[in-house]
């Protein structure tokens, strides 16, 4: 098995030489590669790219930024790997805790893992950012009588022909609830490991808004009154 971790990264400049450290330095138990799409920085992000050194890593870039959900279709149209997962270049997630996913993989016990985030004082810089991820995810289960506890989770685990055949469409942060909506529609139902996870705040480039989570709903609602497929892809 070969995983495909997928990095989108946008004016990262201060973080992404840590991002793509801690990424390589995991011990995984499996071959990887991992797959960072720049997507239109404007600030010293590329240069730091261009430094990096390891036969494991590939970058594309963007001339243009193109939001979060065009940077992993980008990644995902190029990934070699079996299985793929996302991460953040913003050190919110822990890639350590990436092999725990794989755990439920590896074993047969799970298709698709996702990391489940625990809210603290120490790890969320907003309450109402808080309300607005658990206002979304319970959209995702009152609409498609599911019990998932993270939507907007950055790890969602799964094979990377899964998810070349939702045919993703959001362009920006609404991918979240796209990919998990069109999941649930199929009856695909996450299987989710505890993950640890630190919040940055606007000071530090925190980019999603309540915007986004209104997109979110609505996308989780376009979703759910779509036809189900006869036949998952799995």
């Amino acid at each position: 098995m070969k995983l495909s971790i997928l990095m989108p990264v946008y004016n990262e400049e201060e973080r992404i030489a840590d991002a793509l450290k801690q990424a390589l330095a995991v011990d995984y138990p499996c071959e990887i590669e991992l797959v960072v799409v720049d997507d239109g920085s404007r600030d010293g992000t590329s240069e730091v790219l261009g430094r990096a050194d390891d036969a494991r890593l590939r970058v594309i870039t963007h001339q243009r930024n193109a939001g979060k959900g065009a940077a992993i279709k980008t990644a995902v149209d190029s990934a070699e790997g079996d299985y793929m997962v996302i991460l953040d270049a913003d050190l919110e997630y822990d890639p350590q805790d990436i092999p725990k996913l794989l755990d439920p993989v590896l074993d047969g016990r799970a298709t698709v893992v996702y990391g489940n985030r625990t809210f603290g004082s120490h790890s969320a810089y907003s309450f109402w950012y808080v309300m607005g991820n658990k206002g979304v995810t319970m959209a995702a289960n009152v609409l498609f009588n599911s019990y998932i506890g993270d939507l907007e989770t950055c790890f969602k685990l799964m094979p990377v022909a899964l998810y070349r055949s939702l045919e993703v469409r959001s362009r920006g942060f609404g991918m979240e609830a796209e990919v998990t909506g069109k999941l649930l529609r199929r009856r695909i139902r996450p299987y989710e490991v505890p993950i640890s996870y630190r919040a940055r705040g606007r000071e530090e480039g925190k980019k999603i808004t309540w915007k986004d989570g209104v997109e979110a709903i609505w996308i989780l609602g376009r979703e759910r009154a779509r036809r189900r497929p006869s036949t998952p892809a799995r």
